[in-house]
């Protein structure tokens, strides 16, 4: 098995890319996705963000918004945020590791995968990537999404630089989807792993 670390900073297409590689057969663990899950109704992550910043939790679901502006007005409050969700996304990390055992290829789609360490369990780290313009318009077309988040967010993470000079791959996405998927195709290729 080949555990692939996929990142990429907000607005890189990220996500698009791994679609490509769940459109392969390769199962994607997306941590934003088990986030999600987490902060649903009944989520495993209700008490804790309750506990941590009640105004965030309405209706027994936390409101993401309302979570990601109180982080973003008290920038001191990442970590122990970080502190409380990453052991949860972490037990699902484990058991999406048991399912797939018998894989070739899983991809784990981490946004934050060198800030939380996590690129040193990964056998390759790919990172997709595209010029500064683009992934502002992008990130800015998002509904909800203001300047002052943006920069936030990126404030948080590893430049898109430091980023690519800690890739084993880089994938660009500033040309058209066709021409991503082919960069998709030849990094798995390069693994000896036939694909259609």
């Amino acid at each position: 098995m080949i555990k692939v670390g996929l990142t990429g900073s907000i607005g890189m297409g990220k996500s698009t890319v791994a679609n490509m590689f769940k459109n392969y057969g390769f199962p994607v663990f997306d941590a934003d996705k088990v986030v999600h899950d987490l902060y649903k109704k009944g989520g495993a992550a209700i008490n804790t963000i309750k506990n941590f910043y009640p105004e965030a939790v309405i209706n027994n679901t936390v409101n993401r918004e309302i979570l990601r502006s109180f982080i973003v007005e008290n920038p001191d409050k990442i970590g122990e945020l970080e502190s409380l969700i990453h052991p949860l996304v972490g037990a699902e990390r484990d058991g999406f590791l048991k399912t797939n055992k018998n894989k070739e290829i899983l991809v784990f789609d981490v946004p934050l995968l060198f800030e939380t360490g996590l690129n040193k369990i990964m056998d390759i780290v790919v990172v997709v990537s595209a010029p500064y313009h683009i992934q502002y318009e992008r990130v800015l077309s998002r509904e909800g999404m203001t300047e002052k988040i943006f920069k936030g967010l990126l404030a948080k993470q590893l430049s898109d630089d430091a980023k690519k000079s800690k890739a084993d791959i880089v994938i660009k996405t500033d040309d058209s989807l066709k021409t991503t998927n082919n960069q998709v195709k030849e990094f798995i290729s390069s693994l000896g792993i036939k694909v259609n």
